[in-house]
């Protein structure tokens, strides 16, 4: 009877893989030379009220430091002056209520451009607590007793970051089955699939084998 012998990922290029993870922490932020040219509005069409004093290439720069960072407004001020004392940059950084007023008007798309060809895919789960129950789980069933959470399994393509599969379950699912329920969501082909020990189980690794995925997860015992 043949046994079946589970792929295995072994990293030996340590130097190379530990200078990789030093480098997501690297940030680096510049204004380019255009942006700076046209940070002032230049009001060239009427509005009615007082004219903008930021362009709104000034503001979605900004915006988009508060987006990667998570910033509230008010540090997404305090943010901007900061770079702009180390870039030596004649300029002004919009205060936090007008950084919120041109939010709402400015319309920004964050799509993802789309990729040709096979991907690859890292997927992991995380637990979220769900906080409030229902007006009609309160009236049929009363108050719970328990905490209530979800888990939720995500699965992205590192070239892009972008979350191409997504499934909301109970807190009791294992990661492994939902392995199957997040390929179905991936239109495009999947070339190699990263997991921690949670996938690793014989019923993924038939699941990919038939889907000609090759399989990158650490054994669950080491």
């Amino acid at each position: 009877m043949a046994t079946k012998v589970k792929s295995s990922y072994k990293i030996t290029n340590w130097k190379e893989y530990n200078e990789s993870l030093v480098c997501r922490g690297d940030i680096t932020i510049w204004f380019s030379e255009d942006a700076l040219d046209r940070w002032e509005h230049p009001n060239d069409t009427a509005k009615v009220g007082r004219p903008f004093v930021y362009s709104d290439t000034a503001i979605e720069c900004l915006l988009t430091i508060r987006e990667l960072f998570k910033l509230p407004y008010r540090q997404t001020e305090g943010f901007g002056r900061s770079l702009v004392r180390l870039l030596n940059a004649d300029i002004a950084i919009p205060d936090f209520t007008s950084l919120a007023k041109r939010a709402a008007k400015l319309g920004i798309s964050l799509s993802v451009a789309n990729k040709r060809g096979p991907i690859d895919i890292v997927v992991d789960s995380t637990g979220m607590k769900v906080f409030g129950e229902g007006e009609w789980k309160m009236r049929t069933h009363g108050k719970s007793k328990r905490r209530t959470w979800r888990k939720v399994h995500l699965s992205v393509d590192p070239e892009t970051h972008e979350i191409v599969a997504e499934v909301l379950t109970e807190n009791s699912k294992d990661d492994a089955s939902q392995v199957a329920p997040m390929l179905e969501q991936i239109d495009q082909p999947v070339e190699t699939f990263y997991g921690d020990g949670g996938y690793d189980k014989w019923k993924v690794y038939d699941l990919l084998k038939s889907e000609n995925i090759r399989p990158v997860v650490p054994p669950s015992w080491s």
